[in-house]
């Protein structure tokens, strides 16, 4: 058993000495530089070769799609155990979890220190764990290797932290208690805690800002400076000895006086069975051992006189410690003040009836020893011993409440009801209940009703202690309690519930109540009951109780939620606040009243709560300067649970709907104030509930460059409407986008997707040390059911949201499940269906089937088919498309059910062919044989028409009728493909030749039979998907599910063989698909190096975790797309589907463009030649023909057959007149 820190009285803090933080172990914190920086680690590049497919897409459920480029990349869905994270922005816009706590973090701040050198990011929160490091409620993150330093010291919840660079100094506030400082205390430097002068206040600090003049405000549910104040009565709470293990040493052996438990619950009188007594002569001890632990501060001690015998020294050992305590008492012989430690003394006087003794120091423990070290007559005894204290509890378990031997008008006691059983304490402080619940769970499976010993009406902080889940291995099956109660006897009043995690890994205690409590009587009596909360996915829960604790709160200290401190000043003076303008504030707000958030903007200091004043409600600006009030507006009509600034807007949330005076309406719970105009602004319309967190955060909207965005959350599922923005459905979560003046979630922009909460962050300008604290499912790209793959992602110009109507099908998949790019007879459609429901271009609504046309006008079919239906598979044969699933309506008069066919040419439905029936009447598969005009249409069913046709039927587009492939064949089929114009191939669970089972079949289209596949008898289960693994599909992959887990094997034509990869619990594979790769990899016995093989679905890849679509090189399976779901739902790819089907083609096995140049100029030249001496062959070809000589190449007889002639002889006959025509 571990004895924790708890809240304690006044007087005990202040008599503690400062060890009790163990300040030798602390750590002294080593700064790292001026600068600190996450980075992540690149994951290795896919590698796909797309270029010969075209347009390549996926669709399925989600919400946002990313490329896994970074290790730290998790598919995750919401924390649903009120755990958070600490997050940074990975290069590509996601949100990566650098460390993981398991409660909330509620406060952030970048610890610089005086020389300019970074400590640390301070972590505080409710936490008990981080990164699975014991730490409470606060803790130093080192941004350079994400390392946690605990900050041991606090026991409780921080909810406030300033970071002081001028004073090396981070304060910190919150509901916790630590050295003599409760609810505010310092980490000074790398010194370590500090008390402040004040030590704390009576009440929570929720914000803790620095104003203009340097001093620092705390604000809070506080009244008063200093510790928790003592009961009017002190040492009114009884602690139970009588279920205590009792044990003693060298007792008597004398019957009735050997007993150490005579003494419990005893009169005090001498006699057998009421008195305990030591050997003669002879030293020994008494020791009591609990089942719990507590704080003692008053020892009653009832001395024995019998036989003359008594107790003349003693002391007290608290254990385990092994510490011998402190005691001061009223000597009853003289009345002084006295004090004494190892030898206290009792009186021998008959008269004295017992003697009280008080603790010094308030220690815990849950065993002491009192030794006896002198004695009166011949030995030493008691006749009784009590043990008080002043912390008021109720325990879960009855035997540690107040004894009713006490005799006490209300003692403290619990009632439980349902299958409560006792767990020992391990690391805890106390044992506690457990009851172990199936689901359904509800608030009436088990409850515990604890009713405190309340004596005296107050102020009183009131707290639930939750053991923690690692030390009893239940961290899996915890979840949440509601906790109500009344506290005041008027019913109107006083009233407390909450509903809390109990998924904390170690001890801690959350604040339930804070405020007025009456004092138990007759007719009234404050009760706290713990049930669990209604409505919980747990199919068992492991429901704990401890202990609820009571602090009563000292309600006249001068404050009322604000304190000014100047930490320039060694002492604060709790006699006057008047002198300062803040506290002056404070103290004019009604009684009750609570400051939620502070933020300073230059001069000026903003709070914001639940408060009245003259002034202003729930809003109230300070000039720190000038003590200045600034009314804003006379504040809001609702309290202000949140504030942040960026620079002169302050955004502001709550519960609100205007302005105090009317002025600015529709403000509805948001808000932003412009602190240099003075003026307030709806952000849009507002949301429909509270807003319990406005944090900002950076993102790129529109440009590559940030720019920092409002998230808001709390409770509301809507955006509300406004100008021309319907309005949109949430879930508590908004991001408002300044630049554009709009929610994100109007905007149709490709930008990430965010979803979940965040609670707080750190903005630094140059986005190395920007941090964020929350639960956040995140995304590269926000697009919902589809989205183009390439080297990066787009969108789709179509708005997908989730379906109107319910799938008819129970386990039916949701999203969009199946997509075809149809572009045949010039057509360019992209078809996408399933079961989602979309806006259409001309601004209808398009369910469950959806098209795309080359001018990305967005249409749909008509009212024919039921908004239920869901589209699993589509097919086009010609102009037609074939669209199956679980699909019922009335098209044209006819029914349809499983099967509608679509004319893409007329955009009007074909006469449909008849509706299938029999089994569940769905389809699964749709396969159009090559060649031909059949449609194969695979599914659960019987019949088509009147035709008996089970499992696969076809339907032939020339005929317009339903045929059966084959006989002797039956069964429900997944998947289906060609192999060829004549093979078929389909997974599923088959029986073949009416007895022969199969789970993948073969049908020969030319004999028209079917028949199990080749060595097909040794896969585990039926089939769920198969693809081809080869270019003439000869060899194959398949995938299914048997005994609970998932097979991938492959068949290579001869044998098959399973993939040497192993699945996590919950992978779900939906689709199978080879892709080419380059460059290549080194080549398996079932991948080739050129190639992988990418499986879509919800893959859960063991070390990596879930993955949408993952790549399989033979040997290794790692993610290749990640998605966000809605909500607690991961995301999930059902298909990818591509323009071309060349998935066995690469641009890799082309020639170099140069070589291509260089053959081509190669093949011009001879053609060109080869024309040219064409040519000449048909000239001479068409001269001889026409009866052309050539003429003589050679001279006969050149020296004597040519003579020489004189020149008038050639030229003599010019301008002569020709002669006549020649005679014959």
């Amino acid at each position: 058993m571990r004895l924790s820190a708890r809240r304690r009285g006044a007087r005990s803090r202040q008599s503690s000495p400062f060890s009790f933080l163990k300040l030798s172990s602390l750590l002294t914190l080593t700064s790292f530089g001026t600068a600190g920086a996450v980075t992540f680690t690149p994951a290795p590049a896919a590698d796909l070769d797309l270029s010969q497919l075209g347009r390549v897409a996926v669709v399925g459920d989600f919400s946002g799609i990313s490329l896994f480029e970074f290790a730290e990349q998790a598919q995750n869905s919401l924390s649903t155990n009120g755990s958070d994270s600490l997050l940074a922005r990975m290069p590509n816009g996601a949100f990566a979890s650098l460390v993981q706590t398991d409660a909330s973090i509620q406060a952030m701040c970048t610890f610089t220190l005086k020389n300019g050198s970074m400590a640390g990011v301070v972590i505080g929160g409710n936490f008990t764990s981080l990164a699975g490091k014991e730490s409470t409620a606060i803790a130093m993150f080192n941004p350079n290797t994400s390392a946690i330093t605990p900050l041991s010291g606090i026991s409780g919840q921080v909810s406030a932290l300033l970071c002081d660079q001028e004073q090396d100094t981070v304060y910190v506030g919150g509901n916790f208690v630590g050295a003599n400082s409760t609810n505010a205390i310092a980490w000074v430097g790398t010194q370590g805690w500090t008390n402040l002068p004040f030590a704390g206040f009576n009440g929570p600090v929720t914000s803790i800002t620095k104003a203009s003049n340097g001093h620092i405000i705390f604000g809070g549910s506080f009244t008063g400076l200093g510790n928790a104040s003592l009961p009017s009565t002190p040492d009114g709470q009884v602690i139970n000895l009588s279920s205590a293990n009792l044990t003693s040493g060298n007792s008597a052996t004398t019957a009735g006086f050997s007993d150490p438990k005579n003494i419990v619950c005893s009169d005090g009188s001498d006699a057998a069975g009421k008195t305990w007594l030591l050997q003669d002569n002879t030293p020994g001890f008494w020791q009591a051992t609990f089942g719990f632990g507590f704080q003692p501060t008053k020892l009653r001690l009832h001395n024995t006189h019998q036989d003359g015998r008594g107790t003349k020294t003693f002391r007290f050992t608290a254990l385990p410690l092994n510490g011998i305590m402190n005691f001061t008492y009223i000597d009853p012989a003289t009345g002084a003040n006295s004090s004494c430690t190892s030898e206290c003394p009792l009186s021998s006087d008959t008269s004295v009836k017992f003697q009280d003794f008080h603790f010094v120091n308030a220690v815990g423990m849950n065993a002491f020893r009192i030794d006896i070290s002198a004695f009166y007559g011949s030995g030493g005894g008691l006749n009784g011993i009590e043990l008080f204290e002043n912390d008021i509890f109720a325990h879960a378990i009855n035997d540690f409440n107040e004894p009713t031997c006490a005799g006490l008008a209300a003692a403290s006691t619990a009632t439980a009801t349902g299958p409560w059983k006792v767990t020992t304490s391990g690391a805890s402080s106390s044992e506690y209940l457990t009851a172990e619940l199936s689901s359904p769970i509800s608030s009436s499976s088990a409850s515990i009703v604890f009713s405190p010993d309340i004596r005296e009406s107050g102020h009183y902080s009131v707290n639930v202690f939750t053991p923690g889940c690692l030390q009893d291995n239940s961290c899996d099956t915890r979840g949440q309690f509601i906790i109500s109660g009344q506290m005041t006897a008027d019913l109107t009043k006083g009233q407390l519930n909450q509903t809390l995690f109990q998924t904390n890994n170690f001890d801690k205690y959350d604040q339930i109540y804070f405020g007025q409590i009456d004092a138990s009587t007759t007719g009234f009596r404050p009760k706290v009951t713990m049930t669990p909360a209604n409505g919980q996915s747990l199919t068992s829960m492991t429901f704990v109780a401890q202990r609820v604790g009571f602090t009563l709160i000292n309600s006249t200290g001068g404050l009322n939620g604000l304190f000014e401190y100047d930490p320039t000043s060694a002492t604060v003076n709790v006699s006057d606040f008047t002198s300062s303008a803040f506290d002056k504030l404070g103290a004019g707000f009604a009684t009750g009243s609570a400051v939620n958030t502070l933020q300073t903007a230059g001069d000026v200091t903003y709070i914001g709560g639940n408060f009245t004043s003259p002034q202003a409600r729930n809003i109230v600006a300070m000039n720190g300067n000038s003590a200045e009030v600034q009314a804003l507006d006379g504040g809001l009509n609702g309290e202000v649970l949140s504030m942040v600034l960026n620079g002169t807007n302050l955004f502001v949330g709550g519960r609100f709907s205007g302005t105090q005076d009317g002025k600015v309406s529709g403000l509805s719970n948001v808000a932003v104030y412009d602190t240099s105009k003075n003026t307030w602004s709806a952000l849009g319309a507002g949301v429909n509930g509270r807003v319990r967190n406005v944090v900002l955060l950076t993102m790129n909207v529109t440009s590559t460059t940030p720019e920092v965005v409002v998230s808001v959350n709390g409770d509301f599922t809507q955006l509300e409407a406004f100008g021309t923005n319907a309005a949109v459905s949430v879930q508590n979560f908004g991001v408002w986008i300044p630049s554009q003046n709009n929610w994100l979630q109007n905007l149709n922009l490709a930008v990430e997707s965010l979803e979940g909460m965040l609670s707080t962050s750190i903005i630094d300008p140059t986005g190395a040390n920007t941090l964020y604290a929350g639960s956040i499912v995140s995304s590269s790209l926000g697009v919902r059911g589809a989205a183009l793959v390439s080297t990066a992602l787009a969108r789709f110009p179509a708005r997908i949201e989730p379906a109107a109507a319910a799938a008819s099908a129970s386990g039916a998949v949701d999203g969009v499940t199946t997509g075809v790019f149809d572009l045949n007879n010039g057509r360019n459609i992209t078809i996408l269906g399933g079961h989602f429901t979309a806006n259409a271009t001309n601004g209808g609504s398009v369910n469950n089937l959806l098209f795309i046309d080359g001018a990305n006008t967005v249409t749909g079919l008509g009212t024919e088919l039921v908004a239920n239906s869901t589209f699993v598979a589509l097919a086009v044969q010609g102009d037609s498309l074939f669209a199956g699933g679980n699909v019922t309506g009335t098209v044209n008069g006819a029914k349809v059910t499983g099967l509608v066919s679509y004319n893409l040419a007329t955009g009007q439905y074909n006469a449909q062919p008849p509706a299938l029936s029999g089994a569940a009447g769905t389809v699964s598969a749709i396969a159009v044989r090559p060649s031909t005009q059949d449609v194969y249409v695979g599914g659960s069913f019987q019949s088509a028409g009147s035709l008996g046709c089970p499992a696969v039927c076809f339907f032939s587009t020339a005929t317009r009728q339903w045929n059966q492939p084959g006989v002797n064949f039956d069964g429900t089929t997944n998947a289906m493909m060609w192999t060829s114009d004549t093979q078929l191939v389909a997974g599923g669970a088959f029986t073949v030749n009416n007895s022969v089972p199969a789970f993948l079949v073969t049908y020969d289209a030319t004999k028209q039979t079917w028949d199990r596949f080749p060595g097909a008898a040794q896969l585990p289960g039926p089939v769920t998907q198969l693809t081809a693994a080869s270019s003439d599909a000869t060899q194959l992959w398949v995938t299914g599910t048997a005994n609970g887990s998932v097979f991938l094997t492959k068949y290579d034509g001869t044998k098959w063989t399973d993939a040497p990869v192993q699945f996590g619990a919950g992978t779900a594979v939906r689709g199978l698909q080879i892709f080419t790769v380059s460059p290549g990899h080194d080549s398996s016995d079932t991948v080739a190096g050129n190639e992988i093989l990418m499986l879509t679905g919800a893959i859960n890849i063991p070390g990596s975790g879930f993955a949408s679509a993952a790549i399989f090189n033979g040997t290794t399976l790692r993610p290749y797309l990640v998605t966000a779901g809605s909500g607690a739902s991961t995301g999930s790819i059902a298909h990818i589907f591509s323009e071309n089907n060349s998935f066995f083609s690469s641009s890799t096995n082309q020639l170099p463009l140069v070589f291509v140049i260089l053959i081509g100029l190669g093949i011009s030249l001879a053609l060109m030649l080869l024309i040219v001496v064409a040519g000449l062959f048909l000239d001479r070809l068409r001269k001889k023909r026409e009866g052309y000589i050539p003429a003589p190449t050679s001279m006969y007889d050149r020296g004597s057959g040519i003579q020489r002639i004189r020149p008038e002889d050639l030229l003599g006959g010019l301008g002569k007149p020709r002669p006549g025509a020649p005679q014959v």
